[in-house]
């Protein structure tokens, strides 16, 4: 059985697609595109496909992380480019590598976030930045399926800049305006219970009394393992591109005997 790794993105308008949205887009794009999966037993089959910390609905992504199981060896990068046919524009798979290691879901472990405040000037931003970033807790409330739930959102949230909107993934196109926009980046860990970005709005809003005239436009930029060293968030897919290039164990140990 060979396993696929796929990143794919939710852009544009499609971010307001749900993830049960995007499940039955992606089985269709399956189907489409002829990909011999394999399919879980029992009663009631379905194609094994795992899932890895999805965006919520409502936000933009370009690093969105799946993986499927197949019933037969296909290139990796053919099969990306079969499925991103299948796919409508917006929800594109932009890579694939084949699993050589264990644990991806383990390496997600953190998120760079772009949130656009439309209507904010970056001055604004940048003080109210500076206010979250100076608390030592930032309490924000969410409601759940059992009611009001209070947290702290500070401890998860690694690092919050503003920019003065020149440099922004995000696209105007949905949205256009003359009026200020104020661009802020965001590094948060995924823990639990989990911070999203619409929680730092909220704290924003609590320390600094930062509330957009209109909701953010929120886009992941990136997701994998946090490195404490750096402070950046790595590629989850690197460990399988590297695993895929390395020589085999058996080649490496005969060349060290030849060596020796």
């Amino acid at each position: 059985m060979q396993r696929i790794r796929l990143r794919y993105t939710k852009r544009g308008r499609l971010r307001f697609t749900s993830h049960r949205d995007f499940q039955r887009a992606f089985e269709r794009a399956l189907r489409r595109a002829e990909v011999p999966m394999a399919y879980s037993a029992g009663f009631t089959p379905h194609p094994k496909v795992s899932y890895a910390n999805a965006a919520p609905t409502g936000t933009g992504s370009e690093a969105e992380y799946l993986e499927i199981a197949l019933t037969e060896a296909r290139d990796p990068e053919q099969l990306r480019a079969l499925l991103d046919e299948s796919l409508p524009a917006g929800l594109d798979v932009i890579e694939a590598v084949e699993s050589r290691t264990s644990g991806l879901a383990d390496r997600l472990t953190a998120s760079v976030w772009e949130l656009r405040l439309d209507g904010v000037d970056p001055a604004d931003a940048e003080r109210a930045v500076a206010s979250f970033n100076a608390a030592d807790a930032v309490e924000v409330q969410r409601m759940t399926k059992n009611g009001v739930r209070t947290f702290d959102a500070r401890p998860a949230v690694v690092n919050l800049t503003s920019t003065d909107g020149t440099e922004t993934h995000s696209s105007a196109a949905d949205r256009p305006t003359d009026q200020p926009c104020a661009i802020l980046r965001l590094v948060v860990r995924h823990v639990t219970p989990a911070v999203r970005p619409d929680d730092v709005l909220s704290g924003l809003r609590a320390v600094a009394d930062l509330a957009p005239p209109v909701p953010a436009a929120v886009t992941r930029l990136a997701q994998g393992l946090f490195d404490e060293e750096t402070g950046s968030v790595t590629d989850p897919l690197a460990p399988d591109r590297e695993a895929a290039t390395a020589p085999p164990m058996a080649e490496t140990a005969a060349a060290a005997t030849a060596s020796a």
